[in-house]
């Protein structure tokens, strides 16, 4: 069962890479690396039970993998 503190750490991670979405200089790679890294980040919060390290793993993984997605624009 998740604790209130690993809700709000996986929201605020997921909020801060969604606010990275909006900014106006970032190319279309830069937005799938942010988004892949919140992504990661909560799933890596989620799969560890909220360590720090899940966190920043997953954080780590998935802004590799958005940062190798090719967009079809």
């Amino acid at each position: 069962m998740k604790t209130i503190k690993q809700l709000v750490v996986c929201a605020s991670l997921a909020t801060a890479a969604l606010g990275l979405t909006g900014c106006a200089g970032m190319s279309q790679q830069d937005r799938n690396t942010a988004i892949g890294a919140g992504a990661g980040a909560v799933v890596g919060g989620a799969l560890t039970g909220g360590s720090a390290a899940g966190t920043v793993g997953g954080a780590a993984v998935g802004g590799v993998i958005g940062n190798q997605v090719k967009s079809t624009h």
